[in-house]
């Protein structure tokens, strides 16, 4: 099954990186909290990274974690995530 994670910068142009998920070859990049199914609560902790929690438990289940600077080249054409 095609389950990539990848930390990239927040849509809203902030350096804050948040995780982003792709489900499958020709989806997009999509922040952890637009998929219920795979995220988990944040942890409490000021200044942790959104999506940490999410990622411990989608890592120990088998995803993929790919390079920031390779995100591109596992975008589809016309994907709604830009940078």
């Amino acid at each position: 099954m095609h389950q990539r994670m990848c930390w990239l910068s927040k849509s809203d142009g902030s350096e804050e990186k948040i995780l982003y998920l792709q489900t499958g070859p020709n989806e997009p990049w999509r922040p952890y909290t637009a998929c219920p199914q795979y995220a988990e609560p944040d942890h409490q902790i000021q200044g942790g990274s959104k999506g940490w929690a999410t990622f411990q438990k989608l890592l120990k289940a088998g995803w993929t974690l790919i390079p920031s600077a390779r995100a591109k080249e596992f975008s589809p054409l016309g994907g709604v995530r830009s940078w």
